[in-house]
């Protein structure tokens, strides 16, 4: 039973691993075409926010991850 646990935890952790870095794949894209954008001569603004917006979100899931993946021990 204990080998079990230990077995679906790893696995949990492999997925969450796999879910990490997609979403930091996701930052770094949306990170490259904001940057796109700002370069272009006359930079549509609301495309700008939206886009800050869901990198803004990416970036809260990858916290949320990363706390799931390595929690806090306090000692």
């Amino acid at each position: 039973m204990l080998v079990d646990d230990k077995k679906r935890k790893m696995d949990r952790t492999a997925v969450l691993q796999v879910e990490l870095a997609t979403m930091r794949q996701q930052h770094r894209d949306l990170d490259m075409a904001i940057d796109a954008i700002h370069e272009t001569a006359n930079p549509d603004m609301l495309t700008l926010q939206r886009l800050k917006r869901q990198k803004l979100a990416i970036k809260d899931e990858i916290s949320r991850l990363e706390d799931e993946i390595t929690p806090d021990i306090i000692a």
